[in-house]
């Protein structure tokens, strides 16, 4: 065990989307995490989740031991909440009242641990008129005010896969909201529930933009700002051979290597902050980006300020010598695994290992966890 979270305990319901994730980053960082997942036969289970994977596929239950419990047995429900009275960290990511129902919402768990940093991981959070409405990433992106954002001028907006709502605004700041939680449970002795809602978390990753609109630097127009494609120094560009060139010169300097690079004459082109012209000079910079292959154009802004970058697959990235030097990635059973991140210097993280597949005893883990064999998360930090 390894990281800056050993020794705190977290028991997550099981589900898809951001949960799935906030357990991976809590696994990464060193915490004992169990999932709770329904019963399924082997069967089931070796035909895959209903994404299409197989459990060694599935990269988000790394480092996490899964339980089958059957909520709806009232014995089985009560063996839980054993385990979480000795858990430091509860999430789930029902709808408001499901838990309730099940017996394990906060008034429950809290009045039996109240240490426990209890984490609510949903769209729309726990009130309001959307509360209870189904969702996914591009529905809480798009409400709030975010997707409006990302297109092209002219263009319908692109949903971000599902890493802006589901793991940006979901995931990372509920796992922040929880360590916060667990640091004012070290001081006080008190738990608390933490609410994060994806259309909240998403709004707030959009505050350096409230500001530039409100100063008039910042267009609600699409694709008309200098980082949402409107720039033609802050865009993508297709090359020779098919692929991708990222420009990112935002800067005069950066933008005066990029121009060098390009190796022609740019005495008659349009000034960089000359707006109006801006159609004129992505035509411009595309026509010479497009007579070379991209790993050409990588191999002239080498070594430069020009902050050009060639846009790589997945598996360029996996291979590309500075991830490589960095380990950003690690193959591990054929699956491509993210290192954990960000790095410590005393706690590192969890090295990264296939998702287990065999299913832990619940009965076993209560006594694993149980006060008598371990103390205290809290207190077992303060002594190591």
């Amino acid at each position: 065990m390894s990281g800056p979270l050993t020794g705190v305990r977290v028991v997550m319901l099981a589900g898809m989307g951001p949960v799935p994730f906030t357990g991976m980053l809590f696994a990464d960082l060193g915490a004992d995490v169990v999932r709770v997942v329904r019963p399924v036969s082997a069967a089931a289970r070796a035909l895959g989740a209903t994404e299409g994977m197989t459990e060694e596929q599935d990269v988000v239950n790394r480092g996490v031991r899964s339980v089958e419990v059957d909520l709806k047995d009232a014995e089985a429900t009560e063996e839980l909440r054993r385990l979480v009275d000795a858990a430091d960290v509860f999430v789930e990511g029902y709808r408001p009242g499901v838990a309730e129902r099940l017996g394990l919402g906060p008034s429950e768990l809290l009045g039996r641990n109240p240490r426990l940093v209890y984490a609510r991981l949903t769209g729309y959070g726990q009130d309001g008129p959307l509360a209870r409405q189904a969702g996914h990433d591009i529905n809480y992106v798009a409400q709030s005010g975010t997707l409006h954002t990302m297109a092209r001028a002219g263009e319908v907006p692109r949903p971000p896969i599902n890493l802006l709502g589901d793991y940006a605004g979901g995931a990372t700041v509920a796992t922040m909201g929880v360590i916060a939680a667990l640091y004012d449970a070290e001081r006080t002795g008190r738990g608390q529930v933490v609410d994060a809602a994806m259309v909240e978390g998403v709004a707030l990753l959009t505050s350096k933009l409230q500001g530039l609109r409100a100063a008039g630097s910042f267009s609600d127009e699409p694709g008309t700002n200098w980082l949402d494609s409107g720039a033609p120094f802050y865009d993508t560009y297709r090359c020779a051979d098919g692929k991708f060139l990222a420009v990112g010169a935002l800067e005069a300097d950066f933008y005066d290597v990029f121009l060098a690079g390009l190796g022609v004459d740019t005495s008659d082109w349009p000034a960089q902050s000359d707006t109006a012209r801006w159609p004129e000079l992505r035509g411009r910079i595309a026509g010479i980006l497009g007579t070379r292959a991209r790993d050409e154009w990588a191999d002239v802004f080498a070594g430069t300020d020009a902050c050009v970058t060639p846009v790589l697959t997945f598996d360029e990235a996996a291979s590309d010598p500075h991830n490589r030097h960095r380990g950003v990635f690690r193959e591990i059973g054929g699956v491509l695994h993210p290192a954990p991140s960000p790095r410590f210097s005393r706690t590192p993280s969890r090295t990264p290992s296939a998702p287990e597949t065999a299913r832990a005893d619940l009965e076993n883990l209560c006594t694993e966890w149980s006060p008598a064999s371990v103390s205290s998360t809290c207190e077992t930090a303060r002594l190591s």
